[in-house]
């Protein structure tokens, strides 16, 4: 049992860490010796130095927001900070349905994610040295990578299915049913053929519409998998319920909110007076989630309240300070593991609904 005053002393150390970690991150990105092109450059302009207006996590609001375009076409190596010269560099890619997908660098920030993230997973669910099956997005995006190194550090194997999500966002705007039933089907089978011929297999990573269509094909569980961590905006409380009573029963089930410009978020664990209402967490002090007035991004919401994602992420690889997310939700508030703000009920911005495609997700 949790001393009186113990949340309110942990948060209260949180904030702490939290300022003395975008310092940190302040100083490296805007030093000449160690920062990024980008950040450099911008600071020329700014009539200020951010290493001495920036103390803490709201100071970072004289950057101002952070603007979608600036991570949509190259020079990428603008983002590489000058500490990291020489080192290889990945390019990851987020969006790209419909115009240039923004891009982020990365060096080893998907690794130290997925090594925080590890921590988290119960291990009757993810038994070290069990195999992994990745059924979810692939190509530019980091989650391939990232799953994978997961199951590594766990003392597993990860068998990896390719998938194609713009493919499918077109077939979705053309009203392909057919062929987008026949690229799910190919999907699909390939997971299945990888499952029977590998019974090792006992962690399984995949979207909540492949998860459900795979499900549709066999028997997860008799099947061997034990645990679940499964991903995407389409994880609503309704999807949650269903995962854990018909679809998996008897497996662990982690929901999971994370992107390339983020990382990975941490769900608060499952709790039945919830009635299955999903709460994410932030990686702090990596990356922050703030919920905000969508007519006024300067406001925090209150608790309870609805708000846009405003999202800031704080490595040494990438800074990129307060940027509005396409995703709503509640705000919801401190817990004992994370005693920061978290989001309830996480879903694509209202605003967007008729204008984005969700394929996969």
């Amino acid at each position: 049992m949790t001393e009186p005053g113990g949340l309110a002393n942990r948060v209260s150390a949180a904030r702490g860490a939290l300022d003395a970690h975008v310092r940190e991150i302040v100083a490296w990105h805007f030093d000449p010796a160690t920062g990024c092109p980008f950040w450099l450059e911008r600071a020329a302009g700014l009539g200020f130095d951010p290493r001495d207006r920036i103390g803490g996590y709201r100071d970072l609001e004289v950057l101002g927001l952070f603007r979608d375009e600036w991570l949509r076409g190259g020079p990428v190596r603008r983002w590489v900070p000058r500490a990291f010269a020489g080192e290889p560099v990945f390019v990851f890619e987020t969006g790209g349905s419909t115009g240039v997908p923004k891009s982020r660098i990365n060096i080893r920030d998907f690794q130290v994610d997925y090594a925080a993230f590890s921590e988290s997973l119960p291990e009757e669910g993810f038994p070290r040295g069990g195999d992994w099956l990745m059924l979810g997005p692939s190509g530019p995006r980091r989650l391939r990578l990232a799953v994978e190194h997961l199951a590594q550090m766990r003392g597993g194997l990860c068998f990896l299915v390719d998938l194609d999500p713009r493919w499918v966002n077109v077939l979705i705007r053309r009203q392909a049913h057919q062929e987008l039933a026949a690229y799910k089907a190919h999907v699909v089978d390939q997971a299945l053929k990888i499952l029977r011929a590998h019974d090792t297999i006992r962690c399984l990573f995949a979207t909540p519409r492949l998860l459900e269509a795979l499900c549709e094909k066999i028997d997860l569980v008799k099947a061997g998998i034990r645990g679940v961590f499964c991903g995407g905006t389409e994880m609503d409380a309704q999807f949650h319920r269903f995962a854990r009573e018909e679809l998996v029963p008897g497996a662990a089930f982690v929901p999971t909110y994370g992107n390339t410009l983020m990382g990975l978020a941490l769900c608060k664990p499952f709790d039945p007076a919830d009635d299955y209402a999903i709460t994410y967490h932030a990686p702090q002090p990596r990356a922050v989630i703030e919920l905000v007035d969508p007519a006024d991004p300067g406001r925090p919401v209150d608790y309870g309240e609805t708000g846009r994602v405003l999202l800031t992420t704080l490595t040494r690889e990438f800074f990129m300070p307060r940027f509005l997310e396409r995703d709503e939700g509640e705000r919801a508030g401190p817990t004992e593991s994370c005693p920061w703000d978290g989001v309830r009920d996480l879903r694509l911005l209202a605003s967007l609904e008729e204008s984005v495609t969700v394929g996969v997700y």
